[in-house]
């Protein structure tokens, strides 16, 4: 085994012919290779090889391979329902269902029917490997290739070092991978690998957020797509993932990492897939969904008097190309020094920095993050409890003078884009701490994975470190919560951005 990939003669073996089983055969076949597809029973097999056709059959409409290769491709396939077929195979990726149990019973199999240096991979997302690979004579020859639904689209596959695994057949997976025109990054193998435990954030907060009553799920995922830039609101994106796919994941996570309070499962989310509510699949979920189905809208602000005189006082971080945008709507922008506030007349506002306003006392309301708050189309507005209407009134006039709707939430912690966006930030970095994966690895599969708009590690450094830990910090102290606890490379990368050059 080395670092270059396997030959286009060599034949791969697939493991399980669901969607993800379905999605890594074409795949490899596109990539030129003979693929041996193994599942129970023939139905199931047949129904692949029906997808595989009509996946290469909208290919060839989109003129993205030439109609003539699509027998040559099928004529590459091969179904069989006995894993002794994967005997030629030099890869076999099984993708079963994710219980251990079975997961064994296969790689066992596998192992049994391929060649000794043959390389044997999972597709598991979130189960370990370590206590798959000690079932197989030679765990060396064993590593994670955890694909993203779907694997025929998405770029991203984690190819994840088990801790027996063999450097060289960890190498020829992720050339392997390359070759086959994906994004591989490398991690090591700890609960959710990359992308299932940097993500975990952001469902767990949209959650967490939903309990406090912050907001409505309609609210919460306008304010992450219009405001943060995510290509899904949080609530959403559960819904088609499935709650009890989510939570079973969540609760993997956090068992495996002996109940970290950062990777704590929601008894809301609970409660919803004991009910049933599971989502798209279900019909119903945060949302309601099915032909005909009526989408709840979001809390938007009413109409604001247009603002006479608005200041910008000091450094508004994250919110500065608010200035331009002011001017450009023809606002009359007054600039000077001060502690990073926005003076609409005469009412208080600032970018969170996770206090609660009213803990505050020196603000009417606060500002949630923009990915981008010269072209954001949404904002979120967390008054104080002392604010009256005037205060709301003058707050909403000025996000709409910029051609933003105004979406209310309560006065919480970090309230929704900043606290997700520092937990996104001090996740990762807690993890390239940990030897997880490379920062630039970690920023790869989030964007790649899962599409956020920026990596999570670019993200925090967009920002500044140093706010993001002060965030972090406030939201803790507010809360109460260990969950918040800042990772020790964010405090050395805050030091870092405040810390003189020294003489020489």
């Amino acid at each position: 085994m080395t670092d270059k990939p396997l030959p286009r003669d060599a034949a791969i073996g697939v493991i399980g012919a669901g969607t993800m089983g379905v999605g890594i055969a074409q795949v490899a076949l596109l990539a030129g290779h003979r693929v041996v597809l193994v599942g129970t029973p023939p139905a199931t097999l047949d129904a692949a090889r029906t997808a595989i056709s009509a996946a290469l059959d909208m290919l060839a409409s989109k003129g993205r391979i030439e109609a003539a290769r699509k027998q040559e491709i099928l004529g590459r396939l091969e179904t069989a329902g006995d894993i002794a077929a994967l005997a030629p195979a030099r890869l076999a990726i099984e993708a079963v269902p994710e219980d251990m149990a079975t997961k064994h019973a296969v790689l066992c199999a596998a192992e049994a029917a391929m060649a000794p240096d043959a390389i044997i991979a999972s597709n598991t997302s979130a189960l370990s490997l370590a206590a798959m690979a000690r079932v197989l004579a030679q765990p060396d020859r064993f590593c994670g290739l955890h694909f993203f639904n779907p694997a025929q689209v998405l770029p991203l596959v984690e190819v994840v070092a088990a801790p027996l695994s063999a450097p060289g057949a960890v190498d020829a997976a992720f050339a392997t991978m390359r070759a086959w025109g994906k994004h591989p990054v490398r991690c090591r193998s700890t609960p959710g690998f990359i992308v299932n435990r940097c993500a975990r954030a952001f469902y767990a907060e949209a959650l967490r957020s939903l309990a406090e009553r912050a907001a409505d799920a309609a609210t919460i995922d306008a304010v992450m797509r219009e405001a943060a830039g995510f290509r899904m609101g949080p609530c959403e994106l559960v819904d088609l993932i499935g709650h009890d796919v989510n939570f079973a994941t969540t609760a993997t996570v956090s068992s495996a990492s002996f109940g970290d309070p950062r990777y704590r499962g929601s008894p809301l989310q609970q409660e919803m897939v004991e009910a049933g509510l599971l989502g798209r699949k279900s019909g119903r979920g945060f949302h309601v969904h099915g032909e005909g189905a009526m989408r709840a809208a979001p809390a938007t602000m009413p109409p604001g008097p247009r603002p006479r005189r608005v200041q910008l006082l000091g450094d508004l971080g994250a919110a500065a190309a608010i200035e331009a945008r002011a001017r450009a709507a023809g606002l009359a922008v007054e600039t000077g020094p001060g502690d990073g506030r926005i003076v609409v007349d005469g009412t208080h506002l600032a970018l969170t920095d996770g206090r609660p306003a009213t803990l505050r006392g020196d603000v009417d309301g606060l500002l949630d993050l923009w990915l981008d708050a010269g072209t954001a189309k949404r904002a979120a507005v967390a008054m104080a409890d002392g604010a009256g209407e005037r205060e709301r009134l003058a707050a909403a006039g000025f996000l709409q003078a910029l051609g933003m709707e105004a979406s209310p939430i309560d006065d919480i912690a970090g309230m929704l884009a900043m606290r997700t966006v520092a937990c996104l930030a001090n996740e990762a970095l807690d993890a390239a701490l940990q030897g997880v994966a490379s920062e630039e690895d970690i920023d790869a599969a989030m964007t790649k994975g899962v599409s956020y708009p920026l990596g999570p590690v670019a993200w925090g450094a967009r920002i500044g470190f140093a706010r993001i830990e002060r965030v972090l910090d406030n939201i803790q102290a507010a809360t109460g919560d260990d969950r918040f606890r800042p990772s020790p490379l964010l405090r050395r990368r805050a030091a870092a951005e405040g810390r003189q050059p020294r003489p020489r």
